[in-house]
C-alpha cells in the first residue's frame, strides 16, 4: 500500500535560513518556489516598466514603485514581484508585513519563471488583494494583464493602458518599446 506524501509547508520565518545564492526564494501558501536570478533582458524590461510607472505616479508620491517589492502575509506567503506599486504616502520605515492595498504587481517571465508566474503567483497575488497583476513575457514580447474576477490573462502586445482610480489620466505604454533590443 503506497504511503501518502506530505509536502512541507514553509513559513516566512523559514526563508531567512535559505542561502544567498542568487536564486529567488518565495512562498505561496507555504509552498517554496525557487527561481534563478534575473537575466539581462529581464532587468531591462523591469527598468523600462519601473521607470514608466515611477514617472506616471510621481504627482502622488515617487516612493510608490518598488523594484523589487515584497508581498509578505505571514505565516505562509512571501512573494517578491519584480515591480510592486503600493498605495501612496506609506512611510519608508513601514515593514513589508504592514503594507496592504497594493495597486499592482509586475513579474517579468522568462524560461525559469514563466510557469510559476502564470499559474501560481498571478492567482496568489490577486487572492491576497492586489488590484492588478501584469506578467511581462520575454518570449511572447507581450504584457498579460489579470484583475480579480476578470479573465485569466488579457494579452497586450501593442499598447497597455492602466489607470488607477486615484489618477486623473491613464498611463499608456507602447509595449513593443518595452521589449525592444535597443533603447525604448
Amino acid at each position: 500500500m503506497p504511503m501518502p506524501t506530505t509536502v512541507r509547508r514553509y513559513t516566512v520565518d523559514d526563508l531567512a535560513a535559505f542561502p544567498d545564492d542568487g536564486n529567488r526564494y518565495e512562498l505561496v501558501d507555504g509552498v517554496l518556489l525557487v527561481t534563478p536570478g534575473p537575466s539581462r533582458p529581464h532587468q531591462v524590461v523591469v527598468a523600462r516598466l519601473g521607470s514608466a510607472l515611477t514617472r506616471y505616479l510621481a504627482p502622488l508620491s515617487s516612493q510608490m514603485v518598488m523594484c523589487p517589492g515584497v508581498v509578505r502575509v505571514p505565516p505562509h506567503d512571501e512573494m517578491q514581484p519584480d515591480i510592486l506599486v503600493e498605495p501612496p504616502r506609506l512611510g519608508l520605515d513601514l515593514p513589508w508585513t504592514s503594507v496592504r492595498g497594493w495597486w499592482l504587481a509586475v513579474e517579468v517571465s522568462g524560461k525559469g519563471s514563466r510557469i510559476y508566474d502564470r499559474d501560481t503567483k498571478g492567482p496568489a497575488y490577486l487572492a491576497l488583494g492586489l488590484r492588478e497583476y501584469w506578467r511581462a513575457d520575454l518570449e511572447e514580447r507581450a504584457v498579460l494583464v489579470s484583475i480579480p474576477g476578470g479573465p485569466e490573462e488579457v494579452r497586450q502586445a501593442e499598447r497597455l493602458v492602466w489607470q488607477p482610480p486615484e489618477m486623473g489620466t491613464p498611463l499608456v505604454i507602447e509595449v513593443p518599446g518595452v521589449f525592444a533590443d535597443g533603447p525604448a
